[in-house]
């Protein structure tokens, strides 16, 4: 085969399905058959045509999707770690491989870094070609679809629950229940913690609870500070992750967090307006952004999958073919799926 198909966003809500040549293979890449590969928030960024990664060059320019899942069907002539026939996901971040970002394994803060989807060229195709370094190894039990969801969906949230230090004792508010914030949801209980989980849209709490969440509010009731108040016995939550990026949910997190809380801000938006006084400084909060993962957790994401019986394909409510592209970023655009995945 010497053409593929290939999903592109050029912006506006535009969609497009083209034929293009299979990627050769450098000396350090593999060559990788698509089985599963998500559609994620912030694609849609290059759906309207305001990248979030790239800006204006992203859009339209490079084969969208940054959380692929396949099998090696060729590799370079360097590559040793790696054989055809390996199931793998992959690591969104192309890095330099030299600084000090990459030595930790943190290749998503790279100076020089590429994203996948973005800026170099992604999974939503037949095939994909990436830097060997950049495969995870998934086991033979794992379908495709799970090992994509592994990666940006579930693995952002588990890093994000451990950065927020959720264990046993912790109560864990988690605002937009989206594919992030459900994954959220099985991550945080995963590790131990009593979950809230907020958003206005009444399928996404039922999900939620299906998920394992403890109290499922939405956010707009005037009586949801309330509840959140009472579930934690009046002393506040311990933890909270925002996937909503909504200002209104970032207050009113702030505002449910127990003194010497932490928080995280998972959910995109160019700004947002809170109190400091009140909401972080008097109860001497910790708040912080969370996005993606270190490389070097991806053994750790397998081991609580593994662990807790974690079945990510629940998170998945609707699959598509390549060329029903169209219809799943409409769709998902419109809040009407969860996790939305190309499958071959």
């Amino acid at each position: 085969m010497t053409q593929m198909q290939a999903v592109f966003l050029p912006g506006n809500k535009q969609v497009e399905v083209r034929s293009i040549p299979v990627p050769d293979v450098g000396p350090d890449d593999v060559l990788l058959e698509m089985h599963a590969s998500c559609i994620c928030r912030s694609d849609l960024s290059l759906y309207y045509g305001n990248a979030v990664v790239g800006g204006g060059d992203a859009t339209g320019g490079f084969v969208c999707g940054h959380e692929p899942a396949g099998t090696v069907v060729a590799t370079g002539e360097a590559v040793t770690e790696f054989a055809v026939g390996d199931r793998v996901a992959v690591y969104l971040a192309i890095g330099c491989g030299v600084c000090a970002h990459c030595r930790r394994g943190d290749m998503h803060l790279c100076p020089k870094w590429k994203c996948l989807g973005f800026t170099y060229d992604g999974g939503n195709a037949e095939f994909i070609r990436v830097p060997a370094r950049n495969l995870l190894k998934v086991p033979g039990h794992m379908s495709a679809v799970a090992a994509a969801i592994s990666t940006d969906a579930f693995g952002t949230l588990f890093s994000a629950c451990r950065k927020v230090g959720v264990n046993g004792l912790s109560r864990i508010g988690i605002w937009g229940l989206g594919p992030m914030g459900s994954a959220g949801v099985l991550a945080a209980k995963a590790l131990g913690g009593q979950v809230v989980a907020l958003d206005p849209i009444a399928e996404r709490r039922e999900f939620a609870s299906k998920l394992g969440a403890d109290l499922v509010l939405d956010p707009t009731d005037s009586q949801a500070a309330l509840a959140i108040r009472e579930f934690s016995g009046g002393e506040g939550l311990t933890g909270a992750i925002d996937c909503s990026g909504n200002t209104a949910a970032h207050n009113m997190a702030l505002d449910a967090l127990a003194p010497l809380g932490r928080m995280a801000f998972v959910g995109e938006n160019a700004q947002t307006t809170i109190r400091p006084s009140d909401q972080l400084i008097r109860k001497q909060l910790t708040v912080f952004g969370s996005w993606y993962f270190g490389i070097n957790e991806y053994q750790d994401i397998l081991a609580t999958l593994s662990t807790h019986r974690i079945d990510l394909e629940r998170l998945a409510t609707h699959t598509f073919r390549l060329d029903e592209a169209e219809t799943a970023f409409r769709l998902f655009d419109q809040r009407e799926t969860e996790k939305a995945v190309f499958v071959r």
